[in-house]
Order: C-alpha cells, then structure tokens, then sequence
C-alpha cells in the first residue's frame, strides 16, 4: 500500500476513532434523547441506550488497537445495523423529532448514510494489502 494511502486510512481510522467514541459518550450526557428515537416495541430503551454508548465507544477504542481493530470493525458494522430501525422510524415521524432541528430531508438523508459509513468502518478496520485478508 503506498505511503499517502497508509496515511489517508490512519487519518479515517482515527477520525472514526474519535466519532464514534464521542457518539457513544454522547447517550450518557443524553440518555433521554437517545431513548426517544428507539422505535416502539424495542424492550428497556434505557438499556438499549447505555449498550449502545458503550459499544460506540469501545468501538472506537478498538479501531485504534491493531489486534482489535478487526473485531472492532464487525461489532461497529453489526451496532449500525442495529441502529437503522431507529433512523427509518425518526424518518417517518419527522414531526416527533422537530425539536432536534433536523429537516425531514435530513432524517432521510441519513439512512444511505448508514451505508457510507458501513464501508468506512469496513475500510479502515481492515488489514492493508490488496485484498485485507491474511
């Protein structure tokens, strides 16, 4: 892999690193906000909420650890999947969420979103070479 490549997917990596550390830190300073987006019929969104912050956050911590960062990469890729019921329901209701501030465009906007940043994850979790494989 060149130089400016290796560089470019250590820059992505930490600015994922960092994202999504602060995403999960972000449910306990929140908790209340976080809760209110989990779809009806999911059971105890306090919970869901808390797992949720903590799996961001070791996520983001794993991305950094070379002997973690594939592992990490997975659950983070699993925990966006997890999550997109809950941007399809904020999407669909966009007045429940009015007081956000965020455009129903937006909240559309945000489910392929989902996917960009799937393959972030994917690309800078992977081991570098030609196909990431070992």
């Amino acid at each position: 892999m060149s130089s400016s490549n290796s560089r470019l997917r250590t820059t992505l990596r930490w600015l994922a690193a960092i994202g999504f550390f602060a995403a999960g830190a972000n449910h306990f300073r929140d908790p209340v906000m976080y809760g209110r987006i989990i779809p009806p019929g999911f059971p105890n969104p306090p919970l869901l909420v808390a797992a949720s912050g903590v799996c961001e956050m070791a996520g983001g911590l794993g991305l950094l650890i070379k002997p973690l960062r594939r592992a990490a990469g997975w659950g983070l890729i699993a925990l966006l999947l997890a999550v997109f019921p809950a941007n399809v329901y904020m999407a669909l209701r966009p007045r429940r969420f009015a007081d956000l501030g965020l455009a129903p465009w937006m909240l559309w906007a945000r489910l392929p979103l989902q996917g960009l940043l799937i393959a972030w994850v994917e690309w800078v979790a992977r081991k570098p070479g030609p196909t990431g494989r070992r």
